[in-house]
């Protein structure tokens, strides 16, 4: 028998965690929520600004370099004949500029190759932003199933309550025996038990949401299945031509190329011009201007060694590639056999709830009529529980489902979606970079402005 304490005990608690919340929170809202909070994506995008600024450098690299200098120096030379040693004292000011005039295009080329990289690492933080929606629409969908069945738990505990009320009053009157009132607690018992599990599911998905969404949930809305190609070959190819996985490795690819012509580049001659204005303490002034032109004659096999490990990181690229294009046909042909499991699901599960429906009221009639036990009710219960849990779970999987599929062609995005938020500008900070602009200038300022507001988020 149940203690009142314990049963008031486990109702309090299913009433802390399945309160209903005043405003429902649709799916879009917890993806606009996961959008903005995420961390992930603030850690991407700054990964992302870096690379940018890997283009100014290169840039930067190709601009004249100037540089001041101030040395002061005093000689002591006790070697001078009295009366007393000489000593004396110089104090020069130096100005020197330096300007590559030509490097067989090895700059030029590291531009290049940077922008390459800009574009890769793009396409990164597409697949982090995926990553962070697909995980949102888990979540939420998680927390929508968990709630829904412990609700379908207090619903069973409340009428195998019932049942073994039920049985005690038959057994009393002598219509039962003793074992159909212990079969009836042992189910009693069991529920409990399911019930107290299925809480604790629903505050772990709730913990997954906080982390997730970045706030706790409220009342879960209606979530339709995303719309998707109907083709399965059709969203291959479209995977394999627009996921940013694939794209990533391709702009990684050229960068490779362009990585195995920068290192051919060294092999070439280097002309440089230099020159500096000097003035010492006496106002005495000096100036020069020069060309340098020179390039390796021997290096020991170093440079060659160097173009044949950029040609094998080219080749691991070229690898990469075929492999993410492989690795994306095999995620679409998944998600799609997923959404049409479960889509199947449903549609089994709904007839499975009308028929246990059906058999579960007409046990129950016979049952009161003396012509079947209690084991035969809670059997029956029990199978009409399981078809109602099996729809909760076929409904969430498909929505999942759907927005996997989704994230496999990808296209969950912010973007696509139409989510309601201020998507992040990924040509923003770059172009304000990628002149590589001087602290002073008007886009040295603008980026100054920007890295506050950045820094206050």
């Amino acid at each position: 028998m149940i203690k009142r304490s314990a049963l008031a005990g486990l109702a309090m608690m299913m009433t802390l965690v399945v309160a209903p919340a005043a405003k429902a929170e649709t799916l879009a809202d917890a993806l606009a929520a996961a959008y903005a909070n995420s961390g992930l994506l603030d850690q991407n995008r700054a990964l992302l600004r870096a690379a940018d600024e890997n283009v100014a450098q290169s840039v930067a690299a190709t601009l004249p370099v100037l540089n001041w200098a101030i040395s002061t120096s005093r000689t002591y030379n006790s070697a001078t004949p009295a009366p007393a040693p000489q000593r004396t004292s110089s104090t020069t000011a130096r100005i020197a500029g330096a300007l590559t005039i030509y490097d067989g295009g090895a700059n030029r080329l590291a531009i290049e190759a940077q922008k390459e990289i800009v574009l890769s690492t793009r396409q990164s933080l597409r697949s982090v932003e995926q990553d962070v929606l697909l995980r949102a629409v888990q979540a939420y969908m998680n927390v929508r199933r968990e709630r829904e069945f412990v609700e379908l738990r207090q619903n069973n505990l409340r009428l195998i309550t019932q049942e073994l009320q039920a049985a005690r009053d038959r057994f009393e009157v002598g219509e039962v025996t003793r074992t159909d009132v212990s079969l009836a607690e042992a189910r009693l018992a069991g529920s409990q038990s399911l019930l107290a599990a299925a809480q604790g599911n629903l505050a772990q998905s709730i913990e997954e949401y906080r982390a997730a969404v970045g706030s706790a949930p409220s009342g879960s809305g209606v979530a339709a299945p995303a719309p998707v190609l109907q083709s399965l070959q059709e969203a291959k190819a479209f995977a394999v031509r627009n996921h940013p996985a694939v794209l990533e490795v391709q702009h990684s690819v050229a960068a490779a190329e362009l990585s195995i012509q920068r290192g051919e580049a060294a092999l070439r001659p280097t002309l440089s011009l230099d020159t500096f204005v000097a003035v010492d303490e006496e106002w005495n002034e000096s100036a020069q201007i020069g060309l340098s032109l020179g390039g390796p004659i021997y290096s020991g096999g170093a440079i060659s060694s160097q173009i044949r490990q950029l040609q094998a990181n080219r080749d691991a690229s070229r690898a990469g590639l075929h492999l993410a294009r492989i690795g994306i046909e095999q995620q679409v042909g998944n998600a799609y056999a997923a959404l049409q499991v479960a889509r199947a699901s449903a549609q089994a599960s709904e007839q499975q709830i009308s028929a246990a429906r059906i058999a579960f009221e007409g046990v129950r009639e016979e049952a009161s009529l003396g012509s079947r036990t209690t084991l035969d009710v809670l059997n029956a219960e029990q199978e009409l529980l399981d078809a109602r849990a099996n729809r909760i779970a076929a409904d969430v999987d498909e929505v999942i489902a759907s927005y996997a599929v989704l994230s496999a062609m990808g296209l969950l995005t912010a973007d696509h979606l139409q989510l309601p938020v201020q998507q992040y500008d990924v040509t923003a900070y770059y172009n304000l970079v990628n002149g590589a602009p001087t602290a002073t200038s008007s886009q040295g300022e603008a980026l100054d402005r920007v890295l506050e507001a950045l820094t206050r988020e």
